[in-house]
């Protein structure tokens, strides 16, 4: 958290400075903010009360003060939309890839990185069909699976066995740590949201009030919001009936050489 020299009649000089770099940090944080969560697309639908807008007095508060939030960085500069009702997951592999620089195929629409088009693959086929996520989207075991084809580690958990302490050791030390992300799968309703299942990335955490800063991809319909750790976790631990009945859950995403790496 950011904080000003008090004025004591001393080295006036260099406290002007210092107050001025200050500020100038704090303006190119709230015009990363407000470039990476500008409307997009629709009018949005309200936030439920339990959810607080990332652009919001409260939620820019948040921001200043949470300690990891390694992930927002290269997530906001490649934050997009999802561009149809079933692509959150596809939406969320494209940003991560370009967050990571890993190699997109050359020329095409991307021009040098990943689109919601030219990621899919033969590799990335034979984890799920594009098709079959036109469909019906795509689950939480899928879209680790879609991660780990690109060379990636993935550690996908499902909440049920998991719990909410575990989940948020091990979502805070990936959340502080460079090339290191956290994606959530989980259930709208149980967040006041509308429709059901949903994948997008987590980018920072407050623990002053221990919540989570989620990069919400469906953006003509929410801004990016801060939940509390418990509600994300229940949210997470409900069934998906197109999983085989398991539950959702997050993966843990690192470099190749795997999240227990170096920084």
């Amino acid at each position: 958290m950011l904080r000003f020299a008090r004025n004591d009649g001393r080295g006036g000089h260099a406290e002007t400075i210092s107050r001025r770099r200050s500020a100038a940090v704090l303006a190119l944080l709230f015009c990363a903010i407000a470039a990476a969560v500008s409307p997009a697309l629709a009018e949005r639908l309200p936030l439920s009360d339990n959810l607080v807008d990332l652009r919001s007095a409260q939620g820019r508060e948040w921001f200043l003060e949470a300690e990891a939030r390694e992930a927002y960085w290269p997530l906001s500069s490649e934050f997009v939309t999802q561009k149809n009702g079933s692509f959150c997951g596809v939406a969320t592999l494209a940003m991560l890839l370009n967050a990571l620089d890993i190699p997109a195929p050359a020329g095409g629409e991307g021009q040098g990185s990943f689109s919601q088009d030219n990621l899919f693959s033969e590799k990335t086929e034979a984890v799920v069909k594009q098709e079959n996520i036109l469909r019906r989207g795509m689950t939480l075991d899928e879209f680790g699976g879609l991660v780990a084809s690109f060379g990636l580690e993935a550690k996908v958990t499902h909440a049920v066995q998991s719990s909410l302490a575990a989940f948020r050791a091990s979502a805070i030390e990936q959340l502080s740590r460079k090339r290191r992300h956290v994606v959530v799968n989980y259930q709208r309703a149980a967040l006041g949201q509308t429709r059901s299942g949903h994948i997008s990335p987590l980018a920072a955490y407050d623990a002053k009030t221990d919540r989570f800063l989620l990069l919400d991809v469906a953006r003509y319909k929410y801004p990016p919001v801060w939940i509390a750790a418990a509600e994300l976790f229940d949210a997470m631990n409900t069934i998906d009936a197109g999983n085989e009945g398991r539950s959702r859950g997050f993966v843990l995403i690192g470099p190749p050489a795997g999240i227990g790496g170096g920084q």
